[in-house]
């Protein structure tokens, strides 16, 4: 008696959507866009806090024109997550094109919206006295709770404004930037074009979406929104520079798991990097 069949692999799998293939190349970019939108979306749930940034001494060295502050420079945790989405656009513009990440930051905003209308729904309904633990609980009252919870997820209308165009701006300027060096440099220099895009385009939504944060919800001083500003573009130049290898491997691993021929005429050959 014969065994089981084996169990094909997500990448082998023949899936079927209306009735035609639905192929590999399909379901990696599948793949991609999910994790930008995820990356997304994070970026706006943890982006309210702010933490002491990393490496004081070298900060305060290369941004000397700031006056030192005695708490040190600030960053917001979005700096965790954001940069990523910009690696994951370069990924997909070098394999699939300037068109498929476009639809893809696209995408990353209308899924934006849905986070923040479910979020306000949740902080709308009333809270429930269950919510508040017998033992071991963070707050005595569901008040408390329901206040917590507020500082998270309330959103002001400017703030959300200034985050929306911030990220509109920013990862279609880095998608145009991308393609613009691609075309300068005939497909050569990978490094080039994902740092200089980044670059750019990081310091496009640092100035919008920090400038509402900050002198608008946060109600600072000019030169405080400068430095803390100038600090993150800091962290994000160097980010930017150490994904160069990640970009790399990205690109590498997507066209080993496509195989040769897979992505068409939207992958460009192994020699353009």
């Amino acid at each position: 008696m014969p065994g089981p069949e084996p169990r094909p692999s997500p990448f082998s799998a023949d899936l079927s959507v209306d009735g035609r293939a639905y192929p590999r190349y399909e379901r990696v970019y599948l793949i991609l866009a999910a994790t930008f939108a995820v990356l997304l979306v994070l970026t706006n749930i943890i982006g309210m806090k702010l933490f002491y940034a990393p490496a004081y001494s070298i900060t305060s060295s290369v941004l000397f024109f700031i006056p030192r502050d005695a708490n040190g420079f600030a960053l917001t945790t979005g700096i965790l997550t954001y940069p990523l989405t910009f690696l994951v656009t370069d990924i997909v513009s070098e394999v699939y094109g300037k068109r498929r990440a476009d639809f893809m930051v696209l995408l990353g905003f209308l899924m934006s919206l849905l986070m923040l209308g479910v979020t306000q729904l949740a902080l709308w309904v009333p809270a429930h006295p269950y919510w508040v633990p017998s033992e071991g609980g963070f707050y005595p009252t569901i008040e408390g709770y329901q206040h917590a919870y507020a500082s998270v997820f309330s959103l002001n209308g400017v703030l959300l404004f200034g985050s929306m165009l911030a990220y509109a701006g920013a990862q279609l300027t880095d998608n145009w930037l991308y393609h613009f060096y691609k075309r300068l440099t005939k497909g050569r220099h990978l490094w080039l074009r994902n740092n200089g895009s980044t670059m750019v385009s990081q310091a496009v939504d640092t100035a919008i979406v920090n400038s509402m944060l900050f002198y608008v919800g946060f109600g600072w001083g000019f030169w405080q929104g400068v430095q803390v500003m100038l600090t993150i573009y800091f962290y994000k130049l160097m980010i930017a520079a150490l994904d160069t290898p990640l970009i790399y491997l990205g690109v590498y691993l997507v066209r080993r798991v496509l195989g040769q021929g897979e992505a068409g005429s939207s992958s460009p050959g192994a020699g353009e990097m």
